[in-house]
């Protein structure tokens, strides 16, 4: 258990810093117009929220601070 924790957490750090960095974003699909069966859709590239990568560096150094810490 006390590696699996010191994994995660710097998993969640690695990916943390990632968003922070502004590498992370996803792709968001709108539908502008419906005729019928008729479809007109815009794609945007939309940044994930700076906040995540912050809470993502925070509970990542917690869990793997704990990892290193924790006793058998």
């Amino acid at each position: 258990m006390r590696v699996g924790l010191i994994v995660i957490g710097i998993i969640l750090l690695a990916a943390g810093i990632w968003v922070v960095a502004g590498h992370a974003s996803y792709r968001d699909t709108n539908t502008v117009a419906q005729i019928g069966s008729a479809k007109l859709t815009a794609t945007h590239d939309r940044a994930i929220p700076q906040w995540v990568g912050i809470a993502g560096i925070v509970i990542g150094g917690l869990l793997t601070v704990g990892g290193i810490a924790r006793k058998r």
